[in-house]
């Protein structure tokens, strides 16, 4: 059984590599067009799989900043749907989860 301790350190180690890798993807969708129009068609297909990792990171982050804050109220771990307690195993997989499995199945 994982303490609340160590998943807020997870969570918030988490957290702290995704700022890291979103603040990369940032700077590298900023970067100036390649003048070689080959390569430019290269670098927008490959900025437009940067962008959807972004948007998904981002979602993972406010996930992350949600679940963390239920530690703060002393929240965690309990559905924000129907109350009950979220299983370990449950937590082990999707730190972050703010649903019992019944009711992430119903969501």
């Amino acid at each position: 059984m994982t303490d609340i301790a160590e998943r807020k350190a997870t969570l918030e180690a988490r957290l702290q590599e995704l700022e890291t890798r979103l603040a990369r993807i940032d700077r590298s969708l900023g970067e100036a067009p390649n003048p070689d129009w080959e390569e430019n068609a290269q670098e927008s297909e490959n900025d437009e799989v940067l962008e959807e990792l972004g948007h998904v990171g981002e979602e993972e982050v406010l996930a992350i900043r949600a679940a963390l804050k239920r530690v703060d109220a002393g929240t965690y771990g309990i559905c924000v749907k129907c109350g009950e307690e979220i299983s370990q195993e449950r937590l082990d997989v999707l730190p972050y989860t703010p649903f019992c499995r019944a009711c992430a199945a119903n969501h």
